[in-house]
């Protein structure tokens, strides 16, 4: 009886193997951050348009300009989040998304901080206090904007350098304050006084200072908690969703108070880092001596 002929076997392609083709993602993939980066451009156009309308007679204007500019912040952390979930980062969403930043962050809330505690001054202070006042909050609310861009550019041309004032290790830093945060400060005190825009001149001199602050803190080299490290599904969610309800209720209902503490703790976490760290350091050098 003849042997049957043995057919040979099929060698079985593997995966990943050099010559299987990857899966494209859909288009759509593409678009969807590119989506929350045009509703942060809505809500810095939308906070200009509510600026400019802005009166003693309407303050509401000037509330709702700072609210755009708070609801614009989740807008520019989920669009960054969504294209790294979605491997779907491109050069195109980078550059969108920093001339988003510009016009939100940059140009809405240095109108804000003009055109709310400048502009309106009233004229029965006098005419040459109150002209030499508003020229010096127009230089300053120009300063702040000129800042927040060159912290973008900054941040776009180096990534994320090492902050002079280094921390606790394994925790991510920013280095200077963040524009998001910076206009967040701005438009939380505006917020906090139902957008009632300033009348007295020595108001208008601390509005100036505390703008010019700001700006300073954006192109400094201080540190400021970027919460990178941050896990919410790791441990505990039950415990993050008990706290996640408590901040939205007093979100919701205590907004003025909330948003302002928010800010002005943020802020001012920079600055206390910054002056510890300093005076540890002479701390030690005293020591060494």
């Amino acid at each position: 009886m003849s042997e049957q002929p043995r057919l040979a076997p099929v060698p079985l392609k593997r995966q990943g193997a050099p010559g299987r083709t990857r899966r494209r993602k859909p288009r759509g993939m593409f678009i969807l951050p590119s989506v929350f980066t045009a509703g942060n451009i809505a809500a810095g156009y939308y906070a200009i348009t509510q600026s400019l309308q802005g009166s003693p007679l309407e303050p509401q204007h000037f509330d709702y300009a700072a609210l755009a500019i708070g609801f614009a912040i989740p807008f520019d952390t989920i669009d960054g989040r969504i294209a790294r979930m979605t491997d779907t980062t491109s050069d195109f969403g980078k550059e969108l998304d920093s001339l988003a930043d510009v016009i939100t962050f940059g140009v809405a809330p240095s109108l804000l901080a003009y055109t709310w505690g400048f502009q309106l001054l009233p004229h029965s202070m006098g005419f040459s206090t109150r002209h030499e006042l508003v020229e010096l909050g127009a230089l300053i609310c120009f300063l702040f904007l000129l800042c927040g861009a060159a912290r973008l550019a900054r941040f776009n041309s180096m990534g994320t350098p090492a902050p002079k004032n280094p921390g606790r290790p394994g925790r991510k830093y920013f280095v200077g304050m963040p524009i998001p945060a910076a206009a967040g400060a701005i438009a939380a005190v505006v917020h906090f006084f139902n957008g009632i825009p300033v009348a007295v001149p020595w108001v208008g001199l601390l509005w100036a200072a505390y703008v010019g602050a700001i700006g300073f803190l954006m192109v400094s080299t201080w540190r400021f908690w970027s919460g990178k490290e941050m896990d919410l599904g790791a441990t505990h969610p039950f415990r993050w969703i008990v706290l996640l309800g408590a901040f939205l209720y007093a979100l919701v209902f205590f907004s003025q108070y909330v948003l302002a503490a928010m800010a002005l703790v943020y802020m001012f976490s920079g600055v206390l880092a910054r002056l510890l760290y300093g005076w540890q350091r002479k701390s030690a050098q005293l020591g060494r001596t």
